[in-house]
């Protein structure tokens, strides 16, 4: 019998009753065939490895990480909030030290959703990932967390909610966004004010394969996270880089998803994307499960792998390690940006399109430059349909002045004006919201 050299949690979640539309990508069909492949390879006869059942987040949970206007009922379904609650099930399986591992294959993905939520973006309703990170540092202490984003889309959600933090080190591996939804992800997107270099941003040409993926692994996020420290990795390991994806333009494949996973060493994995339903997933899950657990991965291979095709051009090549070159720069050695300032507050203004549910919000952000923390977040919000809204965040490292001023705010929101408000004071651990 094979035995894993690390014990690993595997927590399935496939949303039978939850889907964009039946024939939409983002459909249940995604992870049935990963369960008929494990049940098949006999990947649960393994010692070591075990399946555990999500929970179901709650309230509390979902209004930790974002502001959903003009509540969390509006913008979340059970499907969203057992989703979320499969990797909060993955993050206690690892903290409390029950497995060394764990992999959470769950949907709805989460990775495009911001900190304000107002409907669905790139299919993405709520941070899943978010809502763990904040439910460890809300029962684990505010430890410092690493999230390597490889999913085939830059992780815009993920990159706005930590854009301030400096204790969240944010990686992102994607197609290069002149070339794929969001748009985003380049590397001048580096961090907030109080947080720059924490987040890095690396595109990669269009066909990429794995020869491209694993180089800038090795050199650019391996040196990165050995100088960060984390006391957590976190793989948002979305599946749609794959060649055979019928939505994306790269050429990865299961052999460089599981190699990628040995060099991570994450703690916990969450599928994000991937949309060659038959094709890449069952066979890329089962190789990255198989990395997670140390068990060998070499057999995995997916039935139309023609590696001379799918081979990068050396242009490609070229331009990646050129990228390699310069990048860890944007960590080592960040340079300060010119922010907008207004009565001692840095200020993001920004119009969010939220494609999936044709929502169109216009967002002013403000964060207070506190000399003590990172400082109270204020969010000024409004789309077609929900009126001006207001959004109040004090960190998880925040002072309690920023604590005593969001209470003030929240206390006066009717009073200025806003039609809902929102209070996520991780201070005093309160979450509250009024309509």
């Amino acid at each position: 019998m094979l035995t894993a050299s690390s014990r690993l949690g595997i927590i399935f979640f496939p949303a039978y009753d939850w889907s964009i539309s039946p024939t939409h990508p983002e459909r249940e069909e995604r992870l049935l065939y990963t369960q008929d492949q494990f049940r098949e390879e006999g990947i649960f006869d393994i010692q070591g490895i075990d399946e555990y059942r999500p929970w179901i987040a709650q309230e509390e949970d979902i209004m930790r990480t974002h502001f959903c206007f003009p509540n969390v009922p509006t913008v979340c379904t059970n499907s969203h909030l057992i989703s979320a609650g499969g990797v909060i099930r993955g993050a206690q399986l690892v903290m409390d030290k029950e497995r060394d591992r764990a992999f959470a294959i769950v949907r709805p993905p989460g990775h495009h959703a911001m900190r304000t939520v107002h409907g669905s973006r790139g299919f993405c309703n709520i941070n899943i990932e978010a809502v763990m990170i904040e439910w460890i540092r809300e029962h684990y202490g505010n430890l410092r967390v690493a999230v390597v984003d490889t999913d085939c889309h830059h992780g815009d959600g993920t990159q706005d909610i930590y854009w301030h933090d400096p204790d969240v080190l944010f990686i992102s591996l994607h197609q290069d966004g002149r070339t794929l939804y969001p748009g985003t992800g380049f590397p001048a997107e580096f961090g907030g004010p109080k947080a720059l270099g924490r987040t890095i941003n690396i595109p990669m040409p269009p066909r990429t394969s794995d020869t491209g993926y694993l180089m800038t692994v090795e050199r650019i996020v391996l040196p990165i996270l050995e100088h960060f420290k984390p006391d957590i990795i976190i793989n948002s390991a979305g599946q749609d880089n794959h060649f055979s994806d019928p939505i994306t333009n790269m050429n990865f494949t299961a052999q460089g998803y599981a190699r990628l996973t040995k060099m991570l060493k994450p703690d916990i994995a969450v599928l994000e994307g991937g949309y060659a339903i038959k094709g890449a997933l069952p066979y890329v899950n089962l190789g990255i499960s198989l990395a997670m657990a140390g068990v060998d991965f070499s057999a995995v291979q997916e039935p139309e792998l023609d590696p001379e095709r799918i081979k990068e051009q050396k242009s490609t090549l070229d331009y990646l390690a050129a990228l390699c070159d310069q990048l860890p720069e944007v960590y080592f050695n960040p340079k300060q940006q010119d922010v907008e300032r207004e009565d001692g507050y840095f200020v993001r203004q920004r119009t969010i399109y939220y494609d999936t549910d044709d929502i169109t919000e216009t967002q002013v952000e403000r964060v207070k430059d506190c000399p003590h923390c990172p400082g109270i977040m204020v969010v000024e919000t409004e789309t077609t349909s929900t009126p001006k809204s207001l959004g109040l965040y004090v960190p998880v490292q925040g002072c309690d002045l920023c604590s005593q001023e969001a209470e003030a705010r929240f206390a006066r929101a009717f009073q200025d004006g806003f039609a809902h408000a929102q209070l996520s004071d991780r201070v005093e651990k309160r979450y509250e919201y009024a309509t």
